[in-house]
This record gives C-alpha cells, structure tokens and sequence, in this order.
C-alpha cells in the first residue's frame, strides 16, 4: 500500500483492485479521494494510479461526474437556450430526443468513451438513417460534451476522438433558362403559380417565403424583407423561429414583372378568403392556405410541385429547394456578381454560392476567355499583338 499523499492501491478479493487517491480537502475541511475499482492485475492498478497522479501533478485532473447523461443534456440545454435560437434549440431537442438519449441517456457522463459512441453512430445507420442525419447528430453531442469538458466534468470530449461517416452530397438539379419557361408555362393554371414564380426570383428558401407576411412586402418600390422562417414540429403543429444564418437576414428587391404579380396575387387572396368559409383571422401570410393558414410543405410539394414538373416534361426528381439554386444559376449564367448572387440568397459568404453552384463556372470560363479573346486580340489591338510561339 502506497502512502496516503501519493495514492493508495487496495486488494479487493481476487484480480480486483481499490485505487484510491488524496484530492484534498473540501470548503468544510472534509478530505476528497477519488476512488476507482479496477479489475485485472497489480500493474493495472498501478498504471491506473500512475496516470491519475501524473494529471494531478499537472492540474490537469477532472474528478468523473456521477451524474448520468440525460440530467447533464438538461442542464447543458438550460444554458444553451440563452446562446442559440429558437429554431436551433428546437432542432436540438427534437435529435437529443429521437436519437441520443434512448441510446446514451442513461450511460453515466463519465463512463462515455469514444467507443461507445462510434458503436452508437454505426447503429443509427443500420436503422437507415442518412450519414447527414448522424452527422448533425454529432454535432450536437460533440458541442454538448465540449461544454462539459470546459466545466471539468469530462477530462476530454470523446466525440472528438471518433470517425464519421462519410456525407455523399446531393446533387443540385436546377433548371436552364429554358426549363425554367417551360415550368413557368405548366405552373401558370395552378392556384400557387405566384409562389413558384416568387421562389425563382428571389432565391429565397421555402421556409423563408412560406413565412413571409404582407408586412414585410413594400410593393411600391418591389422589395422584400425576410425576417424569419416557417418550422414543422414532428406532431404536424407549426411555429415561426429565426432564420436560418445571421446572413439569412436580407432585403430583395424584386423583378418589377414579380411585384406586379403580387399585387394581383394580393387582390386574389383578398377575394378567396371572402368567400372561404373559414378564416384565420390574424393571418397575414403572403402564401397561404384558403383559410390563411401556413402551407404545409410536403402538400405544397405532392399536390402542386410535382404535378408541374410532370406537365412541364421535367425530371420528378427536381426538389422544391431546387428552384432556389435555379435563381443563382440563372443570375450566374448572367454574369451577375458572385456577391451580389450570395447576398440575395442568404448564403453565408460567397465561397459557398460558387461552392454549391460550382456547375455554371465552366460556363463562366468559357464566357471569361470570350471576353481575353476581345480585348486581347481584337482587330483594334492588332497593332500590339505578336505571333505566337509555334510548337
């Protein structure tokens, strides 16, 4: 038995060992040990107690936190609400709930390895779960484990010790100009036709435009302003949170043809909750239901959405989100400014327009070495011009 100052190994029966280890004392003056059974041989208790010493010698020792997982999220959730949004926190809940606490809840904080959670992300995808679905799981439990690494209840985070799977993208299908009029064409006897018009021309995501109010429309000079975003509880309920990014935040000016679509589409919306024989009351929503309720995004997209691609001869497997990257290509193919294309989707810097939008550069190449081919080598510049080395 070693002294009390540098730790204590006690027999406890046979290949089991008490490793026991002098922390000081408490405010009270009451002593703190640290106290950990191991089984298996001396040296294994030994190294265990090495280790233990040599992190408190360098002040670098976290005491294990008896308490369990799920009491640790609630208390990381408490203080995480007043750092995060709305809708951040909700999504938060909603994984933590699904995923992380029936599989980990009551796993002692920590007794949590990176083994176990490696076992814990490659069950998730046997059940069928997408390796972006796991990923963003992770980043939830990796940010609440770092948290309680900062408050010393966890040595060091063991998300950040594990594999990920690998995320195989999806791949962006928007339209050419020229399916874009041939969607237009096919939407425009269809109740909602303004909307998909709207999504083309501005960019905008479904869960901005589908939250989007009369308020925040000044059809005088053709602008919008997106403030916020329309989020699906998995009950079916609805509620408006934050957007998406700070970036998210923005001002559109609209094409003068789109504003003088909205104010028809207002007068007509006017006129169908006249004869609706129920109205919501406090609704303001620029797209809605007939009776002014938030548009369910999977109705929007079975009962509209695909019966047009289907009468426009276009792939079924276009997403609604697609129409968004359509405005960036289209506005790309123009020659428009990155940055002016990134601010008008809300995107949080320019590297990521050109990054999910990188199929229009070598288009763009091609019209960048039109434009050498002018001014390099133009008729006006042949004076300056000298053959070219032959090969």
């Amino acid at each position: 038995m070693t002294g009390r100052k540098t730790g204590q190994i006690i027999p406890r029966g046979q290949r089991n060992w008490l490793v026991r280890v002098f922390l000081g004392r408490n405010a009270s003056g009451k002593r703190r040990y640290h106290n950990k059974s191991i089984r298996g041989t001396r040296k294994d208790a030994q190294r265990y107690l090495n280790g233990i010493l040599r992190d408190t010698d360098l002040g670098i020792f976290v005491e294990p936190s008896a308490i369990s997982v799920n009491e640790y999220l609630d208390r990381w959730l408490a203080t995480a609400a007043e750092r995060i949004s709305g809708r951040t926190f909700h999504d938060y809940q909603g994984l933590l709930r699904r995923y992380i606490r029936p599989a980990l809840g009551d796993h002692h904080l920590s007794d949590l390895a990176p083994l176990n959670l490696q076992e814990f992300y490659a069950r998730l995808l046997g059940r069928g779960l997408s390796a972006r679905t796991v990923r963003y799981t992770h980043v939830v439990l990796f940010s609440a484990l770092k948290q309680a690494v900062k408050w010393r209840m966890l040595p060091q985070n063991p998300a950040a010790l594990v594999d990920l799977p690998r995320q195989t993208r999806r791949q962006i299908q928007p339209l050419s100009p020229e399916e874009v009029q041939r969607f237009l064409a096919a939407a425009a006897m269809d109740r909602l036709y303004v909307l998909f018009a709207f999504a083309l021309g501005t960019g905008m995501r479904p869960g901005e435009y589908l939250a989007l109010p009369w308020d925040h429309v000044d059809l005088r000079v053709g602008r919008v302003r997106v403030q916020r975003a329309l989020s699906r509880t998995r009950e079916g309920g609805w509620h408006f949170t934050e957007p998406k990014t700070p970036r998210s935040r923005r001002t559109i000016p609209l094409p003068p043809s789109l504003t003088r679509a909205l104010i028809q589409h207002r007068k007509c919306q006017a006129e169908e909750r006249r004869l609706a024989a129920s109205v919501q009351s406090d609704s303001d929503l620029v797209f809605a239901s007939e009776n002014g309720t938030p548009l369910n995004e999977a109705n929007l997209r079975n009962r509209h959405f695909k019966p047009i691609l289907k009468a426009a001869g276009l792939p079924s497997t276009i997403r609604l989100h697609d129409l968004r990257h359509s405005c960036a290509t289209l506005l790309l193919l123009a020659g428009e400014n990155p940055k002016v294309v990134s601010e008008r989707l809300g995107h949080a810097g320019v590297s990521m327009t050109l990054d999910t939008d990188s199929h229009v550069l070598p288009t763009m190449q091609e019209k960048a070495a039109e434009r050498l081919e002018g001014m390099l080598f133009s008729k006006e510049n042949s004076d300056l011009e000298s053959p070219l080395p032959t090969v």
